[in-house]
């Protein structure tokens, strides 16, 4: 803490840039300076509103249910080297993530917040490491600067506190991608080139053993495709490829090998289905158009949009190059590019795919920030200050309005109004936050303008995330499983529980316990198929097992138990929802 206070403090007491070779001199007033305690004051707040709703929410359908579960079974069984979902060989992704959850469970139980615990901790480390390579880049202020845009940054912010797999790949790839940069400073040692070349190997490592090949597949094509832009082929020279790839592959190969020999099947469903028909192909059913991408980034960039879209163009001609010929502005434009151009060319889109570009356009977002006039930083946060006025105020007048509009059985009205509170208190904090940061601009004081902005957008990007636990019957089983056990007492752990053509993610997670599948393979056909006594083929099979049995558990849609009451099957309604229903068999 002392440390990170110190580069700080020293942030806001120097000029906004050093002068270098390598970096032109900033146009900005002079800064005031933010005392050491400040700068504490500061961070503590930023970490107690990072962290602050990670227990409070409940698991969502599919993801968070999904990541959460195949550590508890990690966990469980022992078995740490072939993941489970559901009692069943899961082989979409690596086994990185699980591995730590699965340890948080071992060492802090199971909670929600050992679920999203790497998530956000990776998020949090990624704001501070962006920070740490932006001071060793340009000094102090660039650092500031640059961990102030990452940490309010909507899609990055939103990501780090969703439990998916996209934060963790993220910050090992911008740990190699930071390393890189720092490597290849003017002023770095042999030594420290070399050092900071093998961190930057070693990042893509736990990359790959995050979410797969494109850990270091990006970094690469980034790679050439850079140097061919800038025909810069002295950075081969450098890069200590044959260290480098040793200690990548001692680090990636051990898992990949030992699954691969446990589990015959690995090879092909991990490298070629995972990977080449899910990027080639729309298999995933995750198709979308060509411009899938683009909302999401211009809505995930704020609060920086006009000053990325103002910037754009002169981060390219404006950057510098060092004495060397690298220039880490535009490898950052180059990443960021590359990352979006490959995910929207691809046959499988999620919004979350994209989550790596942020953290390289953060670095060259704080060098802007630094360089641009007062006056323009000005009159470019206006126009999303009067915008975010106006959102606030359609939210203030017509959220219910807007909200009848999204109801329906499945999503009652009611907790999309009870959301709304949350909604309206988050867009009139992001309105706050711009309207202060524009009145900081105004009296010179830049710094303060951009952790005003920063941190309100944090706050406004955690409410919204908080509340969205009131839609929580809609998207979880964790409600209605409470309910039952309220209600009901415990369910028996003895006895089998169905789930009929139909698999809540959240399910296993909050029984504590694994299902059976009835009809309904979806993601888990290739372990169902290796496995086949885990899983019912029809509903017919179900049915005579329900029968016969003395007591068991099912889930089903509303529907679904209609169609079976109506046939006389023997269920006692246990307690449902707008989308579930659970019974028992007496």
């Amino acid at each position: 803490m002392p440390r990170v206070a110190g580069i700080l403090g020293n942030a806001v007491k120097s000029r906004p840039y050093p002068m270098s070779s390598a970096m032109p001199p900033s146009v900005a007033a002079p800064l005031p300076a933010l005392t050491r305690r400040g700068v504490v004051v500061l961070l503590l707040a930023f970490t107690a509103i990072w962290f602050s709703n990670l227990d409070y929410r409940r698991l969502v359908h599919p993801d968070e249910g999904r990541y959460a579960e195949i550590p508890r079974e990690m966990a469980a069984s022992g078995d740490w080297i072939t993941p489970r979902l559901n009692g069943i060989k899961y082989f979409e992704k690596p086994a990185l993530q699980y591995w730590i959850t699965a340890a948080a469970y071992s060492i802090f139980g199971v909670h929600h917040w050992t679920a999203r615990a790497w998530p956000a901790l990776s998020g949090f480390l990624g704001v501070l490491f962006v920070g740490y390579v932006g001071f060793r880049l340009g000094g102090p202020l660039l650092g500031l600067y640059s961990a102030a845009v990452l940490g309010g940054c909507a899609w990055y912010v939103l990501n780090a506190h969703i439990l998916t797999l996209d934060a963790g790949v993220t910050f090992w790839m911008s740990v190699g991608l930071g390393s890189l940069f720092i490597a290849q400073r003017d002023d770095a040692t042999p030594g420290e080139e070399r050092g900071w070349m093998l961190a930057a190997w070693a990042a893509l490592a736990p990359a790959v053993l995050s979410k797969g090949l494109i850990g270091g597949v990006l970094p690469g094509a980034a790679l050439v495709i850079y140097t061919l832009l800038q025909r810069d082929w002295s950075l081969w020279r450098r890069l200590h490829l044959i260290g480098g790839l040793l200690l990548f592959l001692a680090i990636a190969a051990p898992w990949f090998v030992a699954v691969s020999l446990r589990n015959g099947e690995f090879f092909d469903f991990f490298f070629i289905h995972e990977h080449f028909a899910r990027f080639l192909t729309n298999e995933a059913r995750r198709e979308g158009a060509w411009w899938y991408f683009i909302p999401i980034f211009l809505a995930g960039i704020l609060p920086w949009l006009t000053v990325f879209l103002w910037t754009v163009c002169r981060m390219w001609t404006d950057a510098p190059a060092g004495r060397n010929g690298f220039s880490w502005q535009r490898f950052a434009l180059v990443w960021s590019a590359f990352i979006f151009v490959f995910f929207s060319a691809s046959g499988s889109k999620l919004p979350s795919y994209i989550l790596p570009m942020f953290p390289a356009l953060a670095l060259t977002l704080g060098w802007q920030l630094t360089v641009l006039p007062q006056s323009t930083l000005a009159r470019l946060t206006l126009p999303l200050v009067a915008i975010m006025g106006v959102i606030a105020l359609i939210a203030l007048l017509a959220y219910a309005t807007l909200a009848s509009r999204f109801a329906d059985a499945r999503q009652p009205l009611e907790p999309l109004l009870e959301y709304g509170a949350w909604l309206k208190t988050a867009c009139v904090v992001a309105f706050a936050g711009g309207v202060l940061g524009l009145v900081y601009l105004r009296s010179g004081k830049r710094t303060a303008a951009v952790l005003s902005v920063s941190l309100t957008a944090l706050l406004a990007a955690m409410l919204v995330l908080t509340g969205h636990d009131t839609l929580a019957e809609s998207g979880s089983t964790g409600p209605i499983v409470s309910r039952i056990v309220a209600d009901h007492g415990p369910l028996r752990a003895d006895v089998p529980f169905y789930t009929v053509r139909m698999y809540d993610q959240t399910l296993p997670y909050y029984l504590g316990r694994t299902v059976t599948q009835v009809e309904h393979d979806d993601e888990l056909a290739m372990g169902i198929a290796s496995e086949p006594d885990k899983a019912i083929a029809t509903e017919a099979e179900w049915l005579r097992r329900w029968s016969a049995a003395e007591q068991a558990y099912a889930i089903m849609r509303p529907d679904e138990y209609k169609q079976l009451q109506h046939a006389g099957v023997p269920m006692r309604e246990l307690a449902r929802d707008p989308r579930r229903v659970i019974v028992s068999r007496q």
